[in-house]
């Protein structure tokens, strides 16, 4: 095993990588009980939807950590899954089965685009300062999540955001999540991020905010696997009524710069914290990566899962010090318990992983010095790539913003010979994604 994973020659052991694997799993375990109640809102079974989301995270989880050997790990999206939901289904009345066709069709695409070398082309494309800003950027929206969920930060009418009142329990249990986290960090504690979750996971209940489970009876259920060739309502396949559609096909298109690019983040953002991200930025073996992350769309639209995909969490993982593949094996064995013990795992409350996500957030901000800030065509565009990502609440918006005053700022400066032509031409393509927002 040692061997196979390279857990010695990365500077790992077993025990770390284990620990580091249910870091990975608590932070993103949310997505067991979310995924599958927002598609029950649009027809789906709910045991159905908690079996395509438990075991194609588990899959492709799993295949990541073999074939690519890196800690990253997979789940549907929750970005692309309101894509799914709210737009596709609840917008243009379509069933969830041909939402899943439009899922599938967008993975497929994205691998061709792996195949000829387009997406690892446009990553190494990218200048490197604005890479480091991409990993801060979601470091801040990582934080920003956690302190959201926590509520620690909440809606406001006067200033869109506001700090919640600290009184409530659900904000207690988060203070004490933030507390033990950093406390466990400075301390060094080994599985620091994941002792900070459990702790504040039982001090949760008697305060009301673990949710102690009452329904028990969750058996699997296979009947979202291979939705998209399934006969929908109006007795039509479901992936032929994506072509007899356009306005779904421009739904498939804004899922794949949305899938394309938050990977692309992701990878970064992961990278630097578990050591195969060289200093000028390039990725060690990003094609193996991007193929498994592309196949794993193509997947979550097959089983019903929604868009499956490089989930940033696995920043926390990787903090806990994962470094090779088997920490996704442990991820992917949790998601498979999960199937059959989804009540235990949605006991996890987003007040007590609160604290590992600030801590991460506050890990992916020592990049920032590596930004040449001296050069207004590189400071500019990585300001505002990390002020973008957590203020629109979307890593591929903000990396838009970037790429495009990039290309401005070079252009303005008469230095547009400069820009790697993938550049000019990614960014064009968020301008149009953008108008059509």
């Amino acid at each position: 095993m040692d061997e196979f994973f390279k857990i010695s020659a990365r500077g790992s052991s077993v025990r770390t990588e284990v620990i580091a694997g249910l870091t990975t799993f608590l932070t993103m375990a949310y997505v067991v009980a979310v995924n599958p109640a927002m598609l029950q809102l649009v027809g789906m079974s709910f045991n159905a939807a908690l079996t395509a989301t438990c075991f194609g995270a588990a899959i492709m989880t799993l295949i990541m950590g073999l074939v690519a050997n890196r800690p990253v790990a997979l789940a549907t999206g929750m970005g692309l899954n309101a894509v799914v939901v709210y737009s596709i289904c609840l917008g243009t009345g379509v069933d969830w089965r041909v939402a899943m066709a439009c899922v599938l069709l967008e993975g497929l695409v994205i691998l061709l685009l792996v195949a000829f070398g387009l997406r690892e082309a446009i990553l190494n494309a990218i200048p490197t300062s604005l890479q480091h800003a991409i990993g801060i950027g979601i470091g801040l929206f990582i934080a920003f999540i956690g302190l959201k969920g926590g509520g620690l930060i909440v809606d406001s009418s006067a200033s869109l955001i506001t700090m919640g009142s600290i009184r409530q329990p659900v904000a207690v249990v988060s203070i004490l999540s933030i507390v033990l986290a950093i406390g466990f960090t400075v301390l060094k504690v080994r599985g620091a991020l994941m002792w900070s979750i459990l702790i504040s996971t039982i001090v949760g209940i008697p305060l009301g905010v673990t949710v102690l489970p009452t329904d028990w009876n969750f058996g699997l259920d296979f009947s979202a696997f291979a939705a998209p060739i399934q006969t929908t309502p109006e007795g039509t396949i479901a992936i032929l009524q994506v072509f007899l559609e356009p306005v779904l096909l421009m739904f498939v298109f804004s899922m794949i710069m949305s899938d394309f690019f938050d990977t692309i983040g992701t990878v970064f953002a992961v990278g630097e914290k578990a050591g195969f991200a060289e200093h000028n930025g390039r990725i060690i073996g990003l094609r193996k990566i991007l193929v498994v992350d592309s196949i794993a769309a193509a997947v979550g639209g097959w089983i019903g899962a929604s868009s499956i995909t490089s989930y940033a969490e696995s920043t926390a993982g990787a903090a806990a010090g994962a470094r090779t593949g088997l920490s996704n094996v442990v991820v992917a064995i949790c998601f498979v318990l999960c199937a059959f013990l989804a009540p235990i795992i949605g006991m996890i409350s987003s007040s007590a992983t609160c604290g590992a996500l600030v801590v991460v957030g506050y890990l992916m901000m020592s990049s920032i010095a590596d930004i040449d800030w001296k050069d207004p065509a590189m400071a500019i565009p990585s300001f505002l790539t990390i002020a973008g990502i957590p203020m629109t609440y979307s890593i591929t918006d903000g990396i838009g913003f970037g790429f495009i005053f990039y290309c401005f700022v070079m252009f303005a400066m008469g230095r547009f010979k400069e820009v790697h032509p993938l550049m000019w031409g990614t960014s064009a393509a968020f301008l149009v994604a953008f108008f059509m927002i």
